[in-house]
């Protein structure tokens, strides 16, 4: 009767005992399989990030490259110089301008876009899911160098607007039109990510839903506003934060179209710390690049707290 009663619990005790081995086993081979990519990214982004932080609290500039441990730790005194650089704060507004522009019409024409693909267009879909893809897939460089000779004074955009009687403005030579110019091809470029983005989404939403509100008499119009659009909140989402990561960081259009003018007028953040390291300013440049990272951090956050799912 003993060895009745005290079998059971010993055969379960064998029994946990070989899955917690089995579990171990398997955490051994993940961790096998994994440790090739942790080393390789503790090596080239773990270290040089915390490497980058440090700096941004030294004086280190190219002519300390040769005694890194001999430079001074000056505290916030490169994030204090940075708020005090006029440059830079121009660069900063020029960036919220590009961002706030930007981001809203990149969300607007691709959703558009999408909506047409999804409901209008059926029989050249894929014609046009590849026409408008088109432009994220082309070299930056490449775009902008084309972009550029269209948005000259005698342009492509000016020629057209010249037909109507139209006096086209210098694009890239204006202070007040160099902006928009970079938005324009911005959102022209980026456009097309958001449309496959958002035809996932909508093709996502159940077409009984949209029957519901079709025979409860809703309007076209208050389909998409009370059903599609709520819905669509967790995909909005996800194409606004790429873009914000993506739009904060602006800077080959700039680089090659305007070289951050006219009068300063397409600076952006992460040109100005592109020319800080041209410099020699390791220091100061890595502090303004952390600056660029706190802000992508809090736009990201606030547009979690804005367009997040009420579920």
């Amino acid at each position: 009767m003993t060895a009745t009663l005290t079998s059971p619990p010993a055969a379960s005790s064998r029994r946990r005992g070989g899955q917690r081995r089995s579990i171990t086993g398997q955490n051994r081979v993940a961790w096998t399989f994994a440790l090739p990519f942790m080393i390789v990214f503790t090596i080239f982004m773990l270290i040089p990030l915390a490497a980058s932080f440090a700096m941004s609290f030294t004086d280190l500039t190219s002519a300390d490259t040769d005694n890194v441990f001999g430079v001074n730790f000056v505290g916030l005194e490169q994030y204090i110089a940075l708020f005090q650089n006029q440059q830079f704060l121009r660069s900063m507004l020029n960036t919220a301008y590009f961002v706030v522009i930007g981001i809203p019409l990149t969300l607007v024409v691709g959703l558009a876009l999408a909506v047409a693909l999804n409901s209008g267009i059926t029989r050249f879909r894929t014609a046009f899911r590849v026409g408008f893809y088109i432009p994220v897939v082309t070299s930056i460089v490449a775009v902008a160098v084309v972009w550029r000779f269209i948005l000259q004074d005698d342009g492509l955009i000016n020629s057209g607007l010249a037909l109507v009687g139209v006096d086209g403005p210098d694009w890239l030579h204006d202070p007040v039109w160099a902006m928009p110019a970079m938005i324009l091809l911005a959102v022209w470029r980026n456009a097309g990510t958001i449309m496959i983005i958002c035809l996932a989404g909508l093709q996502n939403i159940s077409s009984e839903v949209l029957e519901a509100g079709m025979m409860d008499g809703a309007s076209a119009w208050t389909r998409f506003t009370r059903i599609v659009l709520p819905l669509m909140r967790p995909t909005l989402l996800l194409g606004a934060i790429l873009l914000s990561v993506g739009y904060l960081q602006f800077f080959d259009e700039p680089f090659v179209m305007t070289q951050g003018g006219p009068l300063g007028s397409t600076l952006s953040v992460t040109y100005f710390t592109f020319n800080q390291f041209g410099f020699g300013k390791y220091g100061y440049a890595s502090a303004a690049s952390y600056v660029l990272f706190v802000a992508i951090a809090l736009l990201s956050l606030i547009q979690f707290r804005v367009l997040r799912s009420k579920d």
